[in-house]
């Protein structure tokens, strides 16, 4: 079973939609004793760091999460699902996030700069995984965000995009895959992405 983590930040009807193209074991839940029986873990959201981060903490979810990623569990972050995974976030304050990932979530800084970054944007491949599996580098994916991550160890780096500077928008490693884009609204790329993830799970 996949399971899409509902703690209360955002939308997640999209994505259960674009899972469902490539199987029907898939389901939301707001129990975090589901992931028990999971497969992988989907984490979507929409929203700001420090809230997030306080839902999965009242309702549970950080140790589960964890101890699921540290046994090698199948983990698929989207979007304010990606950003949770690294060390800390300025965004309204200084926040702790889930601290998988070396690194610092800021905010654009540059004055010319339209923010959030809204719109498509092509992404550089740097390294391969399967995850991106058939997905050719400068590939286009729609993006809606004001923080990016500056990140302390480079192994985990699989895309950048430019937008003011270059920074990761793919981070990865063993069976996490995360997008700071949201691949489900990326018609044809993004899907692949999805599938590729499904696959390697089912």
């Amino acid at each position: 079973m996949i399971t899409v983590i509902d703690y209360g930040m955002g939308n997640l009807r999209s994505v259960v939609k674009a899972v469902e193209k490539y199987t029907d074991r898939v389901a939301v839940s707001d129990d975090p004793s589901s992931v028990e029986k999971s497969d992988a873990l989907i984490m979507p959201g929409d929203g700001a760091f420090g809230m997030a981060m306080d839902n999965l903490s009242a309702r549970g979810w950080i140790g589960p999460i964890n101890d699921f990623i540290e046994k090698g569990g199948h983990f698929f972050g989207i979007c304010l699902g990606f950003q949770l995974l690294f060390s800390t976030s300025e965004e309204f304050g200084s926040h702790r996030g889930l601290d998988i990932i070396p690194g610092d979530v800021v905010r654009f800084n540059d004055e010319d700069l339209k923010v959030p970054h809204m719109g498509w944007n092509t992404v550089d491949l740097l390294h391969e995984s399967t995850a991106l599996d058939g997905i050719p580098s400068g590939s286009y994916f729609y993006f809606i965000h004001s923080y990016y991550p500056e990140v302390r160890d480079r192994s985990w780096v699989i895309g950048e995009v430019e937008y003011g500077k270059s920074f990761p928008c793919v981070v990865g490693k063993g069976n996490i895959i995360a997008t700071q884009f949201h691949p489900e609204k990326s018609h044809t790329v993004g899907l692949k992405i999805i599938e590729n993830f499904v696959r390697a799970v089912c």
